[in-house]
């Protein structure tokens, strides 16, 4: 399959090693999957000298674009930005550390051409630890609980989809950013095919398990009202139980004269009590979600660029001078 035109839109977090490796075999797959093409690389506030390994790479290649960000947003926050600089009617994103091999996007692409308009890049092995998979399972299951996507279990950051689905999401300004959310805005045509996914060739993933739930709490509380809907049962349920625990102990008064002791009570006192805490724990995430919006503080911030402006909708990105 051959798509009309191709955006690769790859973020960057100090993977200086592998950037040179992937635009090699990016020029040598992209010509036969389309004759228009650009890679875009986002550095996402990198501690190394990716940036000036981006700026050697875009001299190098015309049709490699880079930005650099002020500092780092965040992994979905440095795709948003490249998919909004993207010019291309397919945009494909996927991993700096070589873990997504180029030579699967077609994959993606002939999957897309049967007419879905997201499809991901499912790996017929997980390559990280037991602990590491059953916790981003959990997660994907829960972004597809949020997203209303029945069908597609195996989200992923190698993913393809058509560029007019931005549409759904040009005024989208936040900077808890989840780019499949967004895309699920606009469309319910997801797919999935499984692709090879390679092990990490430098460094290790940044994903650890407080980052893994801190995202959980980002896709339950940012995007989704079931937290406070499971909340509100879970207090009629526990309403209930108060009230049948009441006629309880008025039955022990009348029959044997007596109430239930200390242990009792405390243990009653004690299941009330954390269950007002775990509501209050939910209500407090919604609360910081909206003060975060109220600060009105964006998704990313652009730094410089390597190529000329470019604007998508109603974002633009001005041409700067390497830093």
């Amino acid at each position: 399959m051959s798509a009309s035109s191709l955006s690769i839109v790859v973020p960057v977090y100090n993977s200086e090693s592998t950037l040179d490796e992937l635009a090699v075999r990016l020029s040598q797959v992209l010509p036969d999957l389309t004759s228009t093409y650009e890679l875009v690389f986002v550095n996402d506030g990198s501690r190394d000298d990716s940036w000036d390994k981006i700026c050697d790479l875009a001299s190098k290649y015309p049709w490699i674009q880079g930005i650099k960000l002020m500092r780092n947003y965040g992994q979905h926050n440095a795709i948003l930005c490249g998919v909004r600089a993207a010019r291309y009617d397919v945009i494909v994103t996927m991993d700096d550390d070589l873990q997504h091999p180029p030579e699967e996007i077609h994959r993606l692409l002939e999957k897309l051409d049967e007419g879905y308009d997201v499809v991901y890049g499912s790996p017929s092995r997980m390559p990280h630890s037991l602990w590491r998979n059953l916790f981003s399972r959990f997660t994907k299951r829960t972004l597809a609980f949020v997203m209303g996507i029945r069908t597609v279990r195996d989200i992923g950051p190698f993913r393809a989809f058509r560029s007019d689905l931005r549409q759904s999401f040009t005024t989208f300004q936040n900077p808890n950013v989840l780019l499949d959310v967004l895309l699920s805005w606009g469309t319910t045509s997801f797919a999935t095919v499984q692709v090879i996914e390679e092990p990490r060739q430098e460094g290790q993933s940044n994903y650890n398990f407080f980052r893994l739930f801190s995202l959980a709490m980002v896709v339950l509380t940012g995007y989704s009202t079931a937290p406070l809907r499971f909340t509100s049962l879970m207090g009629f349920i526990f309403t209930i139980f108060g009230f049948l625990i009441f006629l309880y102990v008025l039955g022990v008064y009348f029959i044997a004269g007596s109430v239930p002791g200390f242990p009792f009570l405390a243990s009653i006192v004690s299941l009330f009590s954390g269950m007002q805490l775990f509501a209050i724990g939910i209500i407090g995430e919604y609360l910081a979600r909206v003060f975060d919006r109220s600060m009105e503080r964006p998704a990313y911030v652009i730094g410089s660029v390597t190529a000329e402006t470019s604007t998508v909708g109603n974002h633009t990105i001005a041409s700067s001078k390497k830093d």
